[in-house]
């Protein structure tokens, strides 16, 4: 019965851990970019594992204007309307 409970625990802890994480990023996008930035930079230096490595450029947010669509902001910068 224990390890059905500590199942749970562990469900449950996930799950608020997750939800918290959603909610930050929706509420405070610039704070969570400098937090996994200040995560991601050590893991990035030289003479890390490659393997270390490789989990620093998955936690790294994403260069702005990489994806081609623009800065990932608004939204407001794509083709202006015609004139009339």
């Amino acid at each position: 019965m224990a390890a059905g409970l500590l199942l749970q625990y562990v469900v449950v802890a996930l799950a608020v851990a997750l939800s918290a994480g959603y909610v930050a990023k929706r509420q405070w996008p610039g704070l969570v970019r400098r937090l996994r930035i200040a995560c991601a930079v050590p893991l990035l230096r030289e003479g890390q594992a490659a393997w270390v490595q490789e989990v620093g450029r998955w936690i790294a947010p994403p260069v702005p204007g990489s994806d081609g669509e623009g800065c990932g902001g608004c939204g407001g910068c794509g083709p202006t309307p015609p004139d009339h």
